[in-house]
């Protein structure tokens, strides 16, 4: 776009969007390394995309319109066909009588304008956007996955009838197979699925999706393309093609513009054929913090406090599938420098961290934690990340690298953080050596996110809080709440909890209906103080540990959840789902 630098200057000057003295630093490298001044803006930080993007709009005299939550109907976007839409980041979005608006990355690219005129008939009026605008727009072209799978399934089911005897290679490479294959995970990963789940039955193939934590029905395969499917992801992950009793594992990786996701696979024999499970994980994704995934207030600053000192175990505890691995690969990053040493074993290697040396279990030839751990000890370690303790073996390698001067970060399966002592005690480990060794236990579980364009708020009546107090101590939530000074300054003086705002979902667009986005975690931090390395050395419970740091000021998940429920990113229902048990 042609605006020069002196123009973008001056009408940021007079704007006052930022201040003079930064426009003009960052005019002065713009003109000594004559390149634009926008680029130079957004690399400082200075301005973002959509606000540069309206400035550009408004010195060019033409509309700025933002997509990002636009329900765009699919005849109006089809006017610019797909291809052209992607190639030159042009969306037709709006029609009036014989006007046809368009959002563009670049209105002076006359040529593209030209070319849809001629192709569409319509008079073009462009309008300015933002990158991230597009690729929302983009995303409208995708059609339903039913609509997409209509002739395919055909072509499939009469291709399985010709050739029963033909081999399996084959059918693993025709064409609508792969196009089944390849739509199915496209579908997924548009979605935001975590895994996919294909499982045959008597009469058809189901597939489901598992999004935000919760699975939900995506298609129904008729039974004949059963076969070809399972080839398909067989020939993509490496795996054997002949076998059909035994389970087997592989990985395959999908790489393009924007992402990067691999994919782990499981086929299980079941009695109606092969289950194929497999988990998404997004390789793409960066900038992944302690704070995005949902720590807050003390809890956040303990576990930067104790990540900080040279030795000592940190563990995360929680069921299957609650963010355990997550939030240790997001400390390993944090700890992850030039200076230091790290290496991991794992069951399975999930994502891949450059600068970690990552080691994947094989019990087959002997690869235990246990041996794998102490393998890495003769490695010069300085932080180590066990998956998993399973046994007293691997626990006690971990204490004793702890001990010598290692930070040990691993996994353990308890349902609270104050549980997880008793439990080490439980596998043999010497309660001296607990006492000494762990400096802080994060027990964590996922809560689904309530969408913000479509939540609606609601106070708690006397008959739900009745329900509540039977399961929930409401005075200890009550007292979280209040403690809270961003919340206070928000919704004023609390005297009981009918007092403070909830919401609840609704269903939009934006959602897919379901009234939930995304998922954050609920946690409990118990910090190793020395009144609860007293009662470990003392071999006390669970209920005397949890009282203890209590009393010291950890928020159990409960009271976590509440105040995440309170400040609109969840619900109590969401919050009551996942902890209680």
């Amino acid at each position: 776009m042609h605006i020069t630098n002196e123009q973008l200057q001056l009408f940021l000057t007079d704007s006052n969007l930022i201040p003079k003295v930064k426009i003009d630093e960052a005019f002065t490298e713009a003109e000594k390394l004559k390149k634009p001044l926008g680029p130079i803006l957004l690399k400082k930080e200075l301005i973002n995309e959509a606000e540069l993007q309206k400035v550009y709009a408004y010195v060019l005299g033409i509309p700025f319109v933002d997509l990002t939550k636009e329900n765009i109907p699919l005849e109006i976007l089809q006017i610019v066909p797909e291809p052209i839409a992607r190639k030159y980041s042009i969306v037709s979005f709006e029609r009036q009588a014989m006007d046809l608006k368009v959002a563009m990355l670049n209105p002076e690219d006359l040529q593209t304008i030209d070319f849809i005129k001629k192709k569409s008939g319509y008079k073009i009026i462009p309008c300015l956007t933002t990158k991230e605008s597009i690729q929302a727009a983009l995303r409208h072209y995708e059609k339903s996955l039913k609509a997409e799978f209509g002739d395919l399934l055909t072509v499939t089911a009469e291709k399985e009838d010709e050739e029963d005897s033909g081999s399996l290679e084959k059918m693993a490479s025709d064409l609508p197979v792969v196009r089944i294959v390849d739509t199915l995970l496209k579908h997924a990963i548009l979605q935001s699925a975590s895994d996919i789940h294909i499982e045959p039955s008597e009469k058809d193939v189901i597939v489901r999706y598992r999004i935000d934590g919760v699975l939900h029905d995506a298609m129904a395969l008729p039974k004949d393309a059963a076969t070809g499917i399972v080839a398909r992801i067989k020939v993509l992950s490496n795996l054997k093609l002949d076998e059909h009793r035994q389970p087997q594992d592989g990985r395959f990786k999908i790489e393009k513009d924007d992402y990067r996701i691999s994919f782990r696979v499981s086929i299980l024999p079941v009695f109606d054929g092969e289950k194929i499970v497999m988990r998404l994980l997004d390789e793409s994704s960066k900038g992944l913090t302690l704070e995005k995934m949902g720590l807050m207030n003390e809890g956040l600053e303990i576990v930067h406090r104790e990540i900080k000192k040279p030795n000592g175990i940190i563990l995360v505890t929680g069921p299957t599938g609650s963010g355990k691995t997550t939030t240790l690969y997001t400390i390993m990053d944090i700890l992850n420098t030039p200076e230091v040493n790290i290496s991991t074993v794992e069951d399975p290697v999930e994502y891949r961290m450059p600068r970690v040396n990552q080691s994947q279990v094989n019990p087959k030839v002997g690869m235990t934690f246990a041996a794998v751990l102490r393998s890495l000890l003769r490695q010069d370690p300085d932080i180590l990340m066990v998956g998993e303790i399973r046994d007293n073996e691997t626990l006690e390698i971990a204490l004793h690298a702890a001990m010598t001067g290692h930070i040990v970060l691993s996994t353990l399966h308890t349902n609270s953080a104050a549980a997880t002592l008793p439990r080490m005690l439980d596998m043999g480990a010497e309660p001296f050596l607990i006492a000494s060794t762990v400096n802080v236990i994060i027990a964590q579980r996922l809560v689904r996110k309530v969408c913000q364009e479509c939540r609606r708020e609601y106070k708690l009546d006397e008959k739900e809080l009745e329900s509540l107090s039977k399961s929930v101590e409401l005075e200890e939530v009550i007292g979280t709440l209040r403690n809270n000074e961003q919340l206070m300054k928000r919704i004023g003086p609390v005297k009981t909890l009918a007092d403070v705002p909830f919401y609840r979902p609704g269903g939009c667009e934006q959602c897919g209906g379901e009234g939930y986005r995304g998922r954050l975690g609920v946690y409990e931090v118990l910090e190793m103080s020395t009144d609860v390395r007293k009662l470990v050395t003392q071999s006390a419970t669970s209920e005397d540990i949890d009282r203890k740091a209590r009393e010291n000021g950890m928020l159990s998940m409960i009271q976590d959840g509440f105040l995440k429920a309170a400040q609109g990113m969840t619900t109590i229902e969401e919050v009551l789902r996942v902890t209680k048990e």
